[in-house]
């Protein structure tokens, strides 16, 4: 009884930090979120240490250059610099690779484990703050940002619930034992009464394009999802990280919104 205690009061204060930095300023949020990213490398480098035995540590230019590329996407998205310096992330991506040259036994997977850091993290982190700002948006508008945290989260619970109620047929076994088709389509069907909601309040997006927004969040998230559980299973923990008392990580805690704020932001400039 003390754990569901526990785990609804971190998810009362998680909702708290969240949404009050979403409605409190752009660069509120720029800011907690950077935090959110820092850690989420620092998980992800242990984690992945864990699974292929990396052969050099985390050093500070990792931890700097994966900040700077949140930055450079987070201040673009919300306008404070002109976009063409998102190219500098090209130039730190080879400069990454250039200094494994100089370590004591260089090998390729740590190369391939920091530049995967960045794309998996520093990337999707810098483009929530993107959707502030989309196309013709104005930046004051949090709406579209708020929806896909709603989508995301109303997803999880119901699938989380149906789950339990109704699963039978495993959805990936050998990746996530507990995980369900009933849960998954559970959690889509009260997505995407969400996603009504929301095109009544948020009209930014019509009702069709908030419905296909929500079937994009749901399939992404849930690979997302899938995603982080494998990296959890080839490295041996149940949880990422210890920040959030009852639910880990904080890749435990946005392993979902990770993968589908990328499939967000392109949806949503597309259209």
């Amino acid at each position: 009884m003390k754990d569901i205690y526990i785990r609804t009061l971190t998810g009362i204060v998680f909702l708290i930090i969240v949404i009050g930095s979403i409605l409190l300023d752009p660069l509120a949020f720029l800011l907690v979120f950077s935090v959110f990213n820092f850690i989420g490398l620092k998980e992800f480098f242990r984690l992945s240490n864990s699974a292929n035995n990396l052969t050099s540590k985390p050093t500070i230019e990792y931890y700097v250059f994966g900040m700077l590329i949140y930055f450079i996407i987070g201040l673009s998205g919300i306008g404070y610099i002109d976009v063409r310096y998102n190219a500098i992330i090209f130039v730190i991506l080879f400069i990454q690779i250039a200094i494994e040259l100089y370590r004591n036994n260089p090998q390729w997977k740590n190369i391939a484990t920091l530049i995967t850091g960045y794309i998996y993290i520093a990337l999707p982190f810098g483009l929530m703050n993107s959707l502030f700002y989309t196309g013709a948006i104005d930046t004051s508008q949090s709406g579209l940002l708020i929806g896909l945290f709603v989508l995301i989260w109303t997803s999880d619970v119901f699938a989380y619930l149906t789950g339990n109620l109704f699963g039978k047929h495993k959805l990936m076994e050998r990746i996530s034992p507990k995980k369900t088709w009933e849960g998954s389509i559970g959690g889509l069907i009260f997505a995407l009464i969400a996603a009504y909601v929301l095109s009544l309040f948020v009209t930014q997006l019509n009702i069709v394009e908030w419905i296909s927004l929500s079937i994009i969040v749901v399939i992404s998230g849930t690979l997302g999802d899938l995603v982080e559980s494998l990296l959890k299973r080839n490295a041996g923990v149940k949880d990422s990280g210890t920040i959030f008392p009852g639910h880990g990580g904080v890749l435990d805690r946005f392993d979902a919104v990770i993968f589908a704020t990328p499939m967000a932001f392109v949806f949503i400039n597309l259209i």
